[in-house]
């Protein structure tokens, strides 16, 4: 019976351990428009452009790159022949307090540019620490930036064919931030 049991247990242990790595939470519902595994880039945000665009300077790379933050539409502050937009700049001055100096993993969308040439990618901010010496107190984990601009109301979702991969999840962070009145949806007129 023990070794039933054993056996048992270990299959179930190296699932859980399959489900944590692969963590398929965050691949959500609409996968099909991102198929296969995005490229990856690393690098160091320079400075925030607006609420939904970062200069990076690339690992190994020289210079820097204009990226935008795909699925997420901020209101303006900086766009040529265009007012401020109600709420503006606060998602501006979130994105210069919590992105600029930070280390970031860009998973680059399946169209990778804009029209305007910039970089489109998913935007994860690293941990500014990777372990924990205090056991009661777990690592930080990367901060999902796109998905954090849409929970605390800064963004409204924008998907555009083929970068869809967390349209739904990115939704739903919508619907719920305008539920409870979060950000713009608390202080902007519909």
């Amino acid at each position: 019976m023990g070794g039933r049991g054993g056996r048992w247990g270990s299959a179930l242990l190296l699932v859980a351990a399959a489900v944590l790595l692969l963590r398929p939470w965050e691949a959500g519902e609409g996968d099909a428009g991102d198929a296969g595994a995005p490229a990856v880039e690393r690098g160091t945000v320079v400075r925030a452009v607006d609420g939904d665009t970062l200069e990076v300077r690339l690992d190994g790379g020289e210079g820097t790159e204009d990226v935008r933050l795909i699925g997420v539409d901020t209101p303006e502050t900086v766009k040529p022949g265009e007012p401020v937009q109600c709420f503006g700049p606060q998602a501006s001055a979130f994105e210069h307090r919590v992105a600029e100096g930070r280390r970031v993993r860009l998973a680059v969308g399946v169209e990778s540019r804009d029209v305007y040439g910039r970089l489109l990618a998913y935007v994860y901010l690293l941990p500014t620490a990777q372990v924990s010496d205090n056991p009661k107190r777990p690592a930080q984990r990367e901060r999902f930036l796109n998905a954090e601009l849409l929970r605390r109301g800064l963004a409204r979702t924008l998907a555009i064919a083929p970068n869809i991969r967390f349209a739904e999840r990115f939704e739903a962070l919508e619907r719920a931030a305008a539920r409870d009145g979060r950000g713009l949806w608390g202080h902007c007129p519909a």
